[in-house]
């Protein structure tokens, strides 16, 4: 527990005192954020400081391998002091998901700034680059193994467990091609999730912080229910749960002291680098903690936002006609008239629901399995 909290204090202040310092930096340099021309409203926030995400990476890295730092200065100082200080395979997983994807958002957004326009890189540039780490990704999760031989990764789809549903059906080939189309599926539909919500002043940062909160608490649930902690039949055999937890307190605290700088008016965006980053730790936290069709539970305003999208755009195509005034569905509300501010927190109110399902949902069903 000292680790997680660690983590999630030092990747804080990294994010809130190293932001300020970040936006002088960029505003100097004339790093602005390009608006879309349809977005009205928010000709105001032309020329605002981007690509903030990338202090959430470097602050969750900190926060990371500081509180791991700490912890092998104090057993070296401490004989028989025992602090999980090992650096786990899983934990760097999520780890380059999250720089992975940044450096994919951060080409999107220096793109953007460079041609002074709002679209950046193509979708199909996008979704390769995406790719591209996903395979990676899979390769490391289902081929690397801890020194109990477990791999990070399951082949099999998970709710709040693994199911019994096994994609390794098809044969250790096909099956870990299917693993991939599906882990693919995931991290593109997470990231790009958080990178549509991320169009009002806090509204994805915030949303993040409770997603990632919910997280460390079910990577701890599973480390102190683990097989190898308690063995039984109800047992959760994720390895590194712990490590998972350091890791996804990193995130959350990391999103919390850049919200400081990023709630309304925001004094800089997190901006692609952040927004596909983001979400691609989520997807991974999910695949690792065999929760991947959970993390449309607790990421559901993600799903609402994503889906409103989608409904928008084949409404057109096939009616000619628009169900909202506006996609994403934030910024409807904005042309409707309702203040940012209200549209954020009411936006929050329906993640933090959200979250308080999902998590109600994953301890429900140990406490009935058990």
């Amino acid at each position: 527990m000292v680790n997680v909290m660690l983590a999630g204090g030092i990747a804080l202040l990294v994010a809130l005192f190293g932001t300020r310092l970040v936006i002088r930096f960029l505003v100097r340099r004339g790093y602005g954020q390009p608006i879309h021309d349809d977005l009205t409203l928010h000709h105001v926030k032309r020329g605002k400081p981007t690509m903030g995400g990338g202090v959430i990476i470097v602050a969750a890295l900190v926060g990371y391998l500081g509180s791991h730092g700490v912890l092998r200065v104090m057993e070296g100082s401490r004989a028989g002091v025992v602090t999980h200080s090992s650096v786990s395979v899983s934990a760097l997983l999520v780890l380059f998901l999250l720089v992975g994807l940044g450096v994919v958002g951060f080409l999107d957004d220096y793109t953007k700034i460079r041609a002074e326009r709002s679209l950046g890189l193509t979708s199909r540039q996008k979704l390769a680059g995406q790719a591209l780490v996903t395979v990676a990704f899979v390769a490391l999760a289902l081929w690397t193994h801890d020194a109990d031989g477990n791999a990070p990764a399951s082949t099999a789809v998970s709710f709040v467990r693994d199911t019994r549903l096994d994609l390794a059906f098809a044969g250790p080939v096909l099956g870990a091609l299917l693993f991939l189309l599906w882990s693919n599926l995931l991290i593109t539909g997470a990231s790009n999730g958080v990178n549509l919500t991320d169009g009002l002043d806090g509204l994805a940062t915030g949303s993040c912080v409770m997603v990632f909160g919910a997280y460390t608490m079910i990577s701890l649930w599973q480390h102190n229910e683990s097989c190898s902690v308690s063995p039984g039949p109800h047992c959760y055999p994720v390895a590194d749960a712990l490590d998972l937890a350091v890791v996804a307190a990193a995130v959350a605290g990391a999103c919390f002291g850049f919200l400081w700088w990023n709630a309304a008016p925001a004094a800089i965006i997190m901006g692609d680098t952040g927004s596909l980053s983001l979400g691609a730790a989520l997807a991974g936290l999910a695949i690792l903690t065999r929760t991947e069709l959970l993390l449309g539970l607790l990421g559901g305003l993600f799903v609402i936002i994503t889906l409103s999208v989608i409904i928008q755009v084949a409404s057109f195509r096939l009616a000619g006609r628009r169900v909202f005034r506006i996609a994403p569905l934030h910024h409807h509300f904005e042309v409707v008239g309702w203040p940012e501010v209200t549209i954020v927190v009411r936006f929050w109110i329906i993640a933090g629901i959200c979250v308080l399902a999902g998590l109600g949902l994953f301890y429900g069903e140990w406490v009935v399995s058990s």
